[in-house]
């Protein structure tokens, strides 16, 4: 496939990667003349055949997923430059990293130094909190997704290629399996449970015990064995093996290493701030690739591009004499002067212009908020939801100061800045804006309206996507009950309820409470094979989703 040209631009040359789902190539990009990373997705090794509805949901999914990672800015993330879809492959085209992988870079070192392993935990925080505040969870964070550069800077790839693959209606593949690398799963990823950044932290744990080791905590000959001691086992405390590393540092790997994620440390900030007193603080670097670097010398020139004299240097003692500096006075002294009769006529000031009397400035324009909403539906129509986010949010203070806070032309208007933020990815600004609506609503029509309980799911939706697990569980628990017909027929929804049950179920696992997971999950089998039939996509991947389970906690 070397020579292949993907989207009418970028030439493909060697394969640097490949899986079960894809490869990744080095690529020249022709219309910049650059090289890039280009990486391809086959959409029917993980939803089926091409042409699929589960096949076409992902390729949207994919577009979307890269539109907002691509937003996340960070120098700890290799930088997106295109997405699409090019025959039967996604493609996803990035920034060309030097380096080695951190893998390779742990097997040339043995043992690891422990201030190298703190060195790049600190920066895998960094960029963990610039992600999760999006919010976006890696969901797959290992070594082989880690670049250290020459100058020892450390940057994380694929982030939000596994989004892509573990979405609500695929979280298993076609096969059944777990997407994801077994030997850095989080307990509640390998029950299939809802995911977080207490996801992601689990799975730091795991590559900070790699690098203090030499070795994975959990390790067996089968996947499946893998994930039953992620469940069941404890981790070998690594002062075992090196007594030398800092009890504080071990204890923080174990705390990383937690079954239930609310054992664990509460953020990536909480983690580089128990960090930060073990990172080094005086030195010289080992040289390129030493992680070190970035904290000992930071933005210093990349060891191998550090600038060289055009000449010998001049030794010390053949140097002039240093000129001394000009007073500060002298340097911002006024410039002198000129009169009018020393400059041509060309160059003369204007004449001072007479000031009236009085001077009533002009009102400000009013926006045009009809104009503005036709253009927000122009952009939604083309997919610019990122613009469309903008404009809604800029006309929403003049619209409520024209029409009222209250009015209908409002709320129609927050509603749907509301959607577009879910729409983009922004959970966290889109969470006050529905529960405001929330609110608004059943002031005037009573908790068991339509309108109301959309608002409360799609809130529950934000806190679970934020990794609130246990404020998304109570949030669904809250508004099930009116879809389950216990207040009345008028919001009765069996689709809606069968769904909120689905995600209480992952929910359950995610906060670690695997029996009442499976249990709650059980039940809903039986009911949506009631509702919908046996084939039903739902009954058929809550079958798997359960046998999966029994096999992981049989071992």
């Amino acid at each position: 496939m070397s020579g292949r040209v993907i989207a009418g631009r970028y030439e493909l040359a060697t394969v640097l990667g490949q899986g079960g789902m894809g490869q990744v190539w080095t690529a020249y990009d022709q219309r910049l003349d650059r090289r890039v990373a280009v990486k391809l997705l086959r959409p029917d090794r993980v939803a089926g055949p091409t042409g699929s509805a589960a096949a076409d949901e992902l390729r949207r999914r994919f577009v979307r997923e890269c539109r907002v990672t691509a937003q996340v800015d960070h120098p700890g993330l290799v930088t997106v430059h295109d997405a699409g879809s090019d025959g039967d492959d996604l493609f996803l085209v990035m920034q060309y990293v030097e380096g080695a992988d951190l893998a390779d870079h742990l097997a040339e070192q043995d043992p690891y130094p422990w201030p190298w392993a703190v060195a790049v935990a600190g920066q895998l925080c960094a960029v963990l909190c610039a992600v999760h505040a999006v919010p976006i969870v890696h969901r797959d964070l290992k070594p082989r997704n880690v670049m250290v550069r020459p100058d020892g800077t450390v940057t994380v790839l694929d982030l939000g290629v596994a989004s892509v693959l573990d979405t609500d209606t695929t979280r298993l593949t076609h096969t059944g399996s777990p997407i994801g690398s077994p030997a850095y799963m989080a307990p509640e990823q390998a029950m299939g449970g809802a995911v977080g950044p207490y996801t992601d932290l689990y799975a730091l744990g795991v590559l900070l015990h790699e690098l203090l080791s030499g070795d994975v905590p959990f390790a067996g000959s089968t996947a499946l064995g893998v994930l039953h001691r992620h469940l069941y086992e404890p981790p070998a405390p690594v002062r075992r093996a090196r007594p030398e590393i800092p009890a504080a540092l071990e204890a923080l790997v174990l705390r990383l290493l937690a079954k239930d994620p609310q054992d664990r440390p509460a953020s990536a900030q909480e983690v580089y701030e128990e960090l930060a007193p073990l990172l080094p603080k005086q030195g010289t670097p080992a040289g390129p690739l030493d992680p070190t670097r970035p904290f000992l010398r930071p933005h210093a020139p990349w060891p191998d591009r550090a600038a060289t004299p055009a000449t010998a240097p001049v030794p010390p003692e053949d140097r002039p004499a240093a000129t001394p500096w000009p007073a500060v006075a002298s340097l911002i002294s006024p410039a002198p002067q000129l009169s009018s009769t020393q400059l041509p006529a060309s160059q003369l000031p204007p004449p001072p212009l007479t000031a009236p009397t009085s001077f009533t400035p002009p009102p400000p324009a009013r926006p045009d908020v009809a104009r503005a909403v036709d253009e927000v539906k122009k952009l939604l129509g083309e997919g610019r939801i990122t613009q469309a986010v903008d404009i809604l949010g800029s006309i929403l203070p003049a619209a409520a100061a024209e029409h009222g806070e209250r009015s209908p032309v409002v709320r129609i208007l927050r509603k749907q800045y509301a959607a577009t933020l879910m729409d983009d990815g922004q959970y966290r600004r889109a969470l006050p804006e529905l529960r405001r609506l929330a609110e608004d609503r059943t002031a005037e029509t009573g908790p068991a309206d339509a309108q109301v309980l959309q608002f409360r799911y799609d809130a529950a939706q934000c806190l679970e996507q934020l990794g609130e697990a246990a404020a998304a569980l109570a949030e669904y628990r809250a508004v099930l009950p009116f879809y389950e017909n216990a207040y009345g027929p008028v919001t009765t929804d069996p689709g809606r309820a069968l769904d909120i049950r689905h995600r209480i179920g992952q929910l359950l696992l995610a906060v670690g409470e695997h029996t009442a997971g499976r249990a709650q999950l059980q039940a809903l089998l039986y009911d949506a094979e009631r509702t919908y039939g046996p084939h039903h996509p739902l009954p058929v991947d809550l079958r798997r989703r359960l046998s999966h389970q029994q096999d992981v906690r049989g071992g």
